[in-house]
């Protein structure tokens, strides 16, 4: 593989990532990039993962093989008119959006459909900006590739080539079959949830004993409204079409089983949560995907002083990386008086060995 030369406008969470990624699977790759987080960039070229920077965008990216948008939507828009002067023809330009019709329509309106990739990587933390970006984060996850008309096959198969580099499944999908399934299984997900927190925050007591005693579930399935309110008001803004029109269904769904629900349907109900319940045992047991698997147990431990850090101590002292410990004060659909989360499936597996080896009880793992 020839050296190359990318340049990231904007390297937050997902373009620093990717820049990690890239660097740790080839190290002679040159990394150059733009941030209005003067800080974010600094660190990155401590850190060894970029070779210089810029505060303004020049002539620099006309060298470049590959120029990641990696800002917010309309951010990106933006940057199209202050690149386009300084792009040479053999540079491919490509985006990390999770909404690909409406930059595609900006790319044809000025002429660069011939160079320009729109890419998704299906991968994302609650967590936000560089400091929080790793290079594992994209691996296993599906990265969709959105081609133009005017994309040649040369051009798709080496940033196919590159997506493979670092460790994510590529998949080329029509850019408008996207924006329906991304609002189906991720934007409308996030409105979901966002609107269930909100639900519980309007209608708590004034001791606040909803939000203390907020299960388990409560929490994993309202996770995601931790990510950026300014990004997905991006979203929103740009893929509204297919969002309202899932929400319509969703709203419609809602309303059918809350008549089922208030008139006492017992076949109705169970069938509401049966069909739920089949469909989702079908998905596949991966990590791919826009919503991160989590890898955890559920460990029985008794009330004693030095029980928790005996715990921690023999995960550290096999090497054993946890990613958090939770003590659960509300086990109504969970077992286990400890919540341990790791980074992935390897440590989960050792970890559940090694303790149940040491006579711990791991009463579940998911």
């Amino acid at each position: 593989m020839k050296k190359l030369t990318c340049f990231f406008l904007g390297l937050g969470l997902i373009g620093g990532s990717i820049a990690k990624a890239l660097k740790t699977a080839c190290p002679k790759i040159q990394i150059l990039a733009y941030d209005t987080n003067k800080d974010s960039l600094e660190q990155a070229l401590n850190d060894g993962i970029i070779d210089n920077y810029y505060l303004a965008i020049g002539k620099e990216i006309s060298d470049c093989d590959y120029i990641f948008l990696c800002a917010p939507v309309s951010v990106n828009i933006s940057y199209l008119e202050k690149i386009k002067p300084f792009l040479s023809e053999h540079t491919t330009l490509t985006d990390i959006g999770s909404v690909k019709s409406d930059i595609h329509n900006h790319i044809k309106k000025l002429g660069l459909e011939n160079q320009f990739i729109g890419g998704h990587p299906m991968a994302g933390s609650e967590r936000i900006g560089y400091t929080n970006s790793k290079a594992s984060l994209l691996e296993n996850a599906y990265y969709i590739l959105t081609r133009t008309p005017l994309s040649t096959e040369e051009r798709i198969k080496d940033y196919y080539n590159l997506v493979k580099l670092i460790g994510a499944i590529p998949l080329i999908v029509d850019a408008k079959e996207h924006d329906y399934i991304v609002a189906a299984i991720s934007h409308l997900p996030h409105v979901v949830s966002a609107s269930l927190v909100n639900l519980v925050k309007d209608s708590d007591m004034e001791n606040g004993l909803m939000k203390m005693v907020a299960a388990g579930g409560f929490k994993d399935i309202t996770r995601i409204s931790s990510s950026s309110p300014i990004m997905w008001q991006q979203i929103c803004l740009t893929n509204s079409e297919n969002i309202t029109l899932l929400l319509d269904k969703y709203i419609e769904s809602l309303t059918t089983i809350r008549d089922c629900i208030n008139e006492h349907k017992q076949n109705d109900i169970i069938d509401f949560f049966s069909k739920a319940r089949s469909y989702r045992e079908s998905f596949q047991n991966t990590s791919a995907g826009p919503i991160k698997k989590v890898y955890t147990l559920h460990v029985d431990i008794e009330d004693h002083p030095g029980m928790l850090a005996a715990v921690v101590t023999l995960l550290a002292a096999h090497n054993i990386n946890i990613k958090n410990v939770e003590i659960r004060h509300n086990r109504e659909f969970e077992s286990g008086t400890l919540r341990i989360e790791f980074e992935n499936e390897k440590g989960q597996l050792e970890a559940s060995a090694l303790l149940k080896s040491h006579n711990f009880l791991v009463v579940s793992q998911n």
